[in-house]
């Protein structure tokens, strides 16, 4: 019997993808992975196998991916050896005869100079790895989280507008709930492999589009208001945030400004059968929708 193993199944998106594939799969076909098993205990009570493992030890994941034929690596949070980790994952999933790695690095355009601290450099040396291993793979692009909006706007954006640095680009942001959905499809069909895919959501929509949702939602005007770069970070620095993680999401905020992800090729739309779901639909819930 063949099994599928997710990691960073105690994680928001992991999780996610492992209650899409029970829809697809029994639970005796799944298997998660985390570095605490007891922090899955919902996935385990329906029936999921969950192994422990960590991306820093080789052995650990030897032994979890024992008996895997799919398995889909859920990049380690940013601001840590990130590389290095892949890499161990990587070389673990071959050395334990798992066939097939599914991968999601964050979309960037062809040809684009674009960097992202922590994420864009770790991703391009993740692909480079796997590519160079003995495993089939797919690569299913992941444009921002509509769910990253609060993160963008901070929660008080009803009141004090949606004050960001200027800039007229759009990003066609996806719910992890949609790009879970997607991967579980993936997971389910050898369809997919060796194939790329970017995973944008539809329509593509500004800062300023974001504040007429917002007004429309409101029933009232929420401003957009332009900030320069360091207005920006001492707005959220005002508001709780700590200093780096204000500049890493303004970085995130030029990207988005400078078109990075507007693209809409469809491929998310395809995986799901389905259209995806909006950054208004998402919006309606601002901030509890966006946590």
């Amino acid at each position: 019997m063949s099994k599928i193993l997710v990691t960073g199944a105690s994680g928001g998106l992991g999780r996610l993808t492992l209650q899409h594939l029970l829809d697809r799969r029994p639970a005796s076909e799944l298997v998660g992975l985390a570095r605490d098993p007891g922090k899955a205990a919902d996935l385990a009570a329906q029936g999921i196998e969950i192994r422990a493992g960590d991306y820093v030890d080789h052995d650990s994941l030897l032994r979890a991916f024992a008996g895997i034929e799919k398995m889909l690596l859920v990049p380690t949070h940013a601001f840590t050896d990130r590389s290095a980790q892949h890499a161990t994952v990587i070389a673990a999933a071959e050395q334990a005869g798992v066939e097939h790695l599914v991968y999601t690095p964050i979309i960037r355009k062809a040809g684009s100079e674009f960097e992202l601290p922590q994420v864009t450099e770790p991703d391009t040396f993740t692909l480079k790895t796997l590519e160079a291993s003995g495993l089939r793979s797919t690569v299913l692009g992941h444009p921002p989280y509509l769910e990253n909006f609060r993160g963008y706007l901070g929660d008080d954006a009803f009141e004090s507008g949606v004050r960001v640095p200027a800039g007229d680009g759009k990003v066609a942001a996806a719910s992890r709930e949609d790009l879970a959905e997607a991967q579980a499809v993936v997971l389910t069909d050898s369809a997919h492999e060796g194939k790329t895919y970017a995973l944008h959501g539809s329509p593509a929509v500004s800062f300023a589009d974001i504040a007429e949702i917002l007004s429309q939602i409101r029933g009232t005007t929420v401003p957009y208001v332009p900030l320069s770069d360091e207005e920006y970070l001492e707005h959220r620095v005002a508001g709780g945030l700590p200093r780096p993680v204000a500049e890493f999401l303004l970085s995130w905020i030029h990207a988005i400004n400078g078109g990075e992800w507007d693209d809409q090729p469809g491929d998310l739309e395809r995986l799901l059968g389905r259209k995806p779901t909006t950054s208004a639909e998402f919006l309606r819930d601002y901030p509890a929708g966006a946590r």
